[in-house]
């Protein structure tokens, strides 16, 4: 190394002091343009980069719909049908003369409770009665005929025993005596006849029950038969009533004889009357697409009336199980019946259902939903299969009351 002077040795460190001094304010200045530059990143471009990003998230989060949801309720396996009902008597009957005659007397008038076998009437018929006495007369002369060809004929059955007579003539005599007793025989068939006949002037109750209508009087001229003759009495027996009811369609297979049913009318407020269903017809009405049932109750007082109007309460057991969903829940399109359903993505599903029972703010569904299901309550109309959905913090699962 070549040696320097001690001049240049002392000038070394005055000509070395501007280098450092021009590399010290330019490192200053980099740390000056640093600090202002981070400065600047943390007042002014990490907040609008921060809200920038706050308000994309908050957007996203905004376009994500927040929905309530509901768990189905289970159906109740028997339910109370309310239907209107037709009363009517058990057994009734219009009562017609079965003579010709005049009405001599009536001994029942209407809302009388009569027995079985009590008189209702009496018809004076001088006709049967001429009648059936000359009938009697009638047999009176073919049983004497009658004796004397039987007497003849067994006089010449012992007459040919000795030939005194021919053959011819005790055939002939047999033959006689076989008239007259088929003449006997009808003469007596006829007595018979008139006999029945006459005793059709007392008209009887054929059964136990009430009189809702009477139409004779003293004097009146009745006819036998029902078709050109006049309805003498209307009896209704009221010990046990029919009530008729037009079950719907959907409720048909639950309609089944045993079932038990109460019965309340206006008129007896508070009170329900039991009954039970008998039979059906076991065919729907096309017209009106339902089962006509009959309902049987015990009426020992008489306090119902036949022609009375009533509500029959049926007690339908179920066979099917059934759950329940509030009408807000349902969407109706041209796909049919869905319910939206949020699935375990948090994306919604679209399920169709089959309504059952309409309750008016609750429906039955009978098919296609799970109990576990988390349906949407008051979906919009415009929800699709498979969009995303927020479940409301605060609309934690409930099953409907």
């Amino acid at each position: 190394m070549r040696n320097r002077n001690p001049e240049q040795q002392m000038l070394a460190p005055l000509q070395r002091k501007p280098v450092n001094a021009r590399a010290l304010r330019y490192g200053l200045f980099i740390a000056a343009v640093l600090v202002l530059f981070a400065v600047v990143f943390a007042f002014g471009i990490y907040p609008r980069m921060s809200a920038t990003a706050a308000l994309k998230q908050e957007t996203a989060t905004l376009n994500v719909p927040t929905v309530s949801v509901m768990q189905p309720k289970a159906g109740n396996l028997t339910q109370e049908l309310i239907l209107p009902g037709n009363m009517q008597a058990f057994v009734e009957a219009p009562l017609y003369a079965r003579t010709n005659g005049y009405i001599k007397r009536w001994t029942a008038d209407i809302g009388s409770r009569v027995k079985p076998g009590q008189l209702l009437a009496e018809i004076d018929t001088p006709e049967v009665d001429d009648q059936l006495q000359q009938a009697r007369a009638d047999l009176a002369t073919a049983q004497a005929n009658y004796r004397l060809a039987e007497k003849t004929a067994a006089r010449w059955q012992e007459l040919i025993k000795t030939d005194s007579v021919s053959k011819q003539e005790v055939d002939q005599t047999a033959a006689d005596m076989e008239a007259k007793k088929a003449a006997l025989d009808s003469a007596r068939f006829n007595v018979a006849r008139l006999e029945k006949l006459q005793a059709f002037k007392r008209i009887y109750a054929p059964f136990e029950g009430v009189v809702t209508a009477r139409r004779v009087d003293v004097g009146m001229l009745v006819e036998a038969g029902s078709g050109s003759g006049r309805e003498l009495f209307h009896l209704a027996g009221t010990r046990t009533l029919r009530v008729y009811i037009n079950v719907p369609q959907a409720n048909s297979r639950d309609a089944v004889p045993g079932v038990e049913a109460d019965l309340t009318l206006n008129e007896f407020p508070g009170r329900r009357f039991k009954g039970k269903l008998v039979r059906t017809t076991q065919s729907i009405d096309p017209s009106s697409r339902t089962l006509l049932a009959e309902i049987a109750v015990d009426n020992p007082s008489g306090e119902l009336l036949p022609g009375a109007y009533a509500q029959v309460h049926l007690k339908l057991t179920s066979g099917n199980a059934v759950l329940l969903l509030p009408v807000n829940t349902l969407l109706f399109r041209s796909e049919g019946v869905q319910v939206a359903v949020v699935g375990a993505d948090q994306r919604v599903v679209l399920q169709e259902v089959v309504l059952g029972r309409d309750f008016g703010t609750q429906v039955e569904v009978t098919s296609g939903l799970d109990p576990q299901a988390q349906v949407i309550v008051n979906p919009s109309d415009s929800m699709m299969a498979g969009a995303q959905v927020r479940v409301a913090a605060d609309a934690a699962p409930a099953k409907t009351k």
